[in-house]
């Protein structure tokens, strides 16, 4: 949560605006942090969730999280947000995936060894 927080901080710094054309809203900081740590809990519910009924919790985790990062980036691209705020949409979805899944996919390898 802190991470993506941060680089949404950095790319508003930057000039980034986070405002989605739906309603013209700009996403607030605090909103990053929620919406990370939620995702990052359902994840762990997966984790465990394959700790417990597969045979390789590890792998499975890494192949379904993989799959739904991707499926993450698809909003932020079909918003009708501008380029900028698009790009670091995209860029914040991957900055979580990169933190959570290697995390949580070395502790179910530990677990299970």
């Amino acid at each position: 949560m802190v991470t993506t927080t941060l680089a949404a901080a950095l790319a508003r710094a930057v000039g980034v605006d986070f405002e989605i054309p739906d309603g013209g809203e700009t996403i607030p900081l605090s909103g990053f942090a929620v919406v990370t740590g939620f995702f990052s809990v359902v994840g762990v519910v997966i984790a465990v969730a394959l700790l417990r009924w597969s045979a390789r919790p590890a792998a499975r985790f890494v192949w379904t999280a993989v799959a739904l990062t991707a499926l993450s980036l698809v909003p932020p691209l079909i918003s009708g947000a501008n380029a900028a705020t698009s790009t670091a949409l995209v860029g914040l979805h991957l900055v979580a995936a990169a933190v959570m899944i290697p995390v949580l996919a070395r502790s179910l390898r530990t677990r299970t060894d």
